[in-house]
C-alpha cells in the first residue's frame, strides 16, 4: 500500500520520475494521447481482441474523454493494470487516469490521495457457485471454499460478511479475474466471489453458463468509478464533468445519432449549455465548447456505452437496475450544466 506521507512528499514537489507535472492536462495535449489503465481483461468492461484493439464499458469512458480533450477518440494508449498494481501506477504516473473497475473507499481516497471523479457503476458484490452443489444462499456457504482476489474490497467483504453471520470461511486466494476463473473452473474452490457485474462477465464467458448460478445476495456497496491523483485538480475536473455529460446527455435525450439535429433544433437552455451552441462552459476545463459534444459522439452517451457493453441484449446481459437514470428509479444523476 502506498503510504500518504510518501504521497504527500510526491504533492508537494518531490514527485518521482515519470509522474504528472503541475497541469497534466497541458501535458496530455502536447503529447496528443491519453493513457488509460484498464483491466487486463473482463468482457464486457475492457479487454483486447486478437489484434489488440480494446473495447469494453469502461474502454468507451477512456475514449470520451480523448474524444473531449484531444478531438480524437482514438488517441487513447490503454494499459493493463493488475489489481495489486493499478494505484501505484496511477501515483507514477504511468497512466493519466484509471478506469479499471475500481471501488470507491474512504481509505483509496484518503490515505491513498486519489482522487474518484465519481461514479459509473454501481455496484455490489455477489457469489456464483456451480448449480449442481446444491446451493441457493450465501448462508449455505459456511466452510465451503470461495476464491477471492487477493488484497481487494472483495475479501474484506468476504472476512466481514462470515463474521458478523457467525460462519467459518474457507477462503482461497487468487491474484486476478482470470486466476479466480481458472481456480473456480477446475475446482479448486466451490464458490467465486467479486463485484456482480464481474460475476456476470466471468459466466456469460463459459462454454456451460447455465450450469453456473449467481446467488441473488449482494453483500456490499461498490461504487465502481474513473480515478486521478488529488494533484492533479484541473484534470479530476475535466473526467469528472466528461462522465457527467455522458450522464445528463441520456437524462436529456441527447444521442451520438442525434446530437445534430439537437443542435439546431433544441430549445433546452441547459442542453444547449452542454453542447456548447450558449457559453463558455468549455473555456472553464480549459477546453473548447464542443467537448461535451465530442464526447457523446464517440460511443453514445451513457445509456448508449452501456447498452453496447454490457446491457441485457449483450452476453453480459445486466439490466441497468441501480444504473438507471434517477428519473427510472435508479441513481445516476448529474450536477446541473449551468
Amino acid at each position: 500500500m502506498i503510504k500518504r506521507a510518501f504521497l504527500g512528499a510526491a504533492a508537494a514537489g518531490t514527485f518521482w520520475a515519470g509522474a504528472a507535472s503541475a497541469d497534466l492536462l497541458d501535458d496530455i495535449i502536447a503529447r496528443d494521447e491519453l493513457t488509460c489503465g484498464v483491466n487486463p481483461g473482463l468482457a464486457g468492461f475492457a479487454s483486447p481482441d486478437a489484434n489488440g484493439n480494446w473495447t469494453g464499458f469502461d474502454v468507451a469512458f477512456c475514449k470520451a474523454v480523448a474524444a473531449a480533450v484531444l478531438k480524437d477518440p482514438s488517441k487513447v494508449r490503454f494499459v493493463p493494470l493488475d489489481l495489486e498494481s493499478r494505484f501505484t501506477k496511477l501515483a507514477e504516473g504511468e497512466v493519466d487516469l484509471l478506469a479499471r473497475n475500481s471501488t470507491w473507499t474512504f481509505s483509496r481516497d484518503v490515505e491513498l490521495e486519489l482522487e474518484f471523479a465519481g461514479v459509473n457503476y454501481y455496484d455490489g458484490q455477489g457469489f456464483m457457485v456451480r448449480k449442481e452443489l446444491g446451493v441457493t444462499s450465501v448462508k449455505e456457504l459456511d466452510s465451503v471454499s470461495i476464491c477471492v482476489q487477493r488484497g481487494s474490497t472483495s475479501a474484506q467483504n468476504l472476512a466481514d460478511y462470515f463474521k458478523i453471520n457467525g460462519m467459518t470461511l474457507d477462503q482461497v486466494d487468487v491474484s486476478s479475474d482470470a486466476e479466480g476463473e481458472q481456480s473456480y473452473t477446475s475446482g479448486e474452490c466451490d464458490a467465486y466471489t467479486t463485484d456482480a457485474s464481474g460475476l456476470a462477465a466471468t459466466r456469460a464467458a463459459f462454454a456451460d453458463p447455465e450450469n453456473h448460478i449467481v446467488l441473488p445476495e449482494i453483500i456490499s456497496k461498490e461504487p465502481l468509478g474513473p480515478i486521478v491523483r488529488q494533484a492533479d485538480g484541473r484534470w479530476a475536473d475535466v473526467v469528472r464533468w466528461t462522465l457527467y455529460a455522458l450522464v445528463a446527455a441520456e437524462e436529456f435525450g441527447v444521442t451520438s445519432k442525434n446530437i445534430e439535429e439537437l443542435i439546431k433544433a433544441s430549445t433546452n437552455p441547459e442542453v444547449r449549455r452542454l453542447l456548447g451552441v450558449e457559453g463558455d462552459l468549455g473555456a472553464k476545463l480549459g477546453l473548447d465548447n464542443e467537448w461535451a459534444k465530442r464526447a457523446v459522439q464517440a460511443r453514445g452517451n451513457y445509456g448508449e456505452i452501456f447498452a453496447a457493453n454490457i446491457g441485457e441484449q449483450t452476453p453480459i446481459g445486466l439490466a441497468r437496475g441501480l444504473n438507471a437514470q434517477w428519473t427510472q428509479g435508479g441513481l445516476l444523476y448529474a450536477p446541473p450544466f449551468r
